[in-house]
């Protein structure tokens, strides 16, 4: 029998909507992506259970603007990198599939460029970004954990934190990234914030200043 389970009305408005439907087969986990397509909605599977949920608009900037200073990172270090943005990770064997809100290929980069991804034989994006601005029904950490996902960033809207996968399958929180070492959790969480007080491009552009003085120290 299917039941259902909404998030208690006490969210605000402007919150991600989430819902959870259980004892899904993963053959409707299946279908209801190929019906969604490439509509803006987040589909989580976790061994039976199925969350959907819908972004904000604080959802999306925290996301979009984390994003560009990754990204422009890597171009400025001239490093190879491969985003891939929400795309959804899925494997049947484990009955467990998410979308993330980012994730990248750096240094496994060279392993799967051009190539049509299966997580059964290729590696896992080696960073995945998780905006929590409503934490989900489900446990979506542990999903990325049995997906192998070895650097997880998740932000809260408030704070960012960094996390290792370790060889137990859990994770650790760590101050500094896995895939960019000089890099601490609390300097991206600063000029994150100063996107509340400054336009994005100037921000980015202060970002850039501080990655050319310490990236190589």
């Amino acid at each position: 029998m299917i039941t259902l389970t909404r998030r208690p009305k006490t969210e605000q408005p402007t919150s991600e909507q989430r819902f959870v439907l259980h004892d899904m087969s993963w053959a409707f986990y299946e279908a209801l992506l190929n019906e969604i397509g490439d509509r803006h909605i987040f589909v989580t599977f976790d061994r039976g259970e199925l969350e959907i949920m819908a972004p904000s608009q604080g959802h999306d900037l925290g996301k979009k603007f984390t994003a560009r200073l990754l990204e422009s990172m890597t171009f400025e270090l001239g490093i190879d990198v491969i985003c891939l943005g929400s795309t959804t990770w899925k494997r049947k064997d484990l009955a467990r599939g998410l979308e993330p809100d980012e994730c990248y290929y750096i240094k496994n980069e060279a392993l799967v460029i051009n190539k049509l991804i299966d997580l059964t034989r290729d590696p896992p994006p080696d960073l995945a970004l998780e905006v929590e601005i409503t934490h989900s029904l489900l446990d979506r950490v542990a999903i990325y954990a049995a997906l192998g996902v070895p650097e997880l960033w998740r932000y809260d809207g408030k704070h960012l934190r960094f996390y290792h996968l370790q060889p137990s399958g859990t994770y650790r929180l760590s101050p500094k990234s896995l895939n960019f070492p000089f890099l601490a959790s609390r300097e991206m969480e600063r000029f994150i914030k100063m996107r509340e007080s400054m336009k994005e491009n100037h921000v980015l552009r202060l970002f850039l200043a501080w990655i050319r003085d310490n990236a190589h120290k």
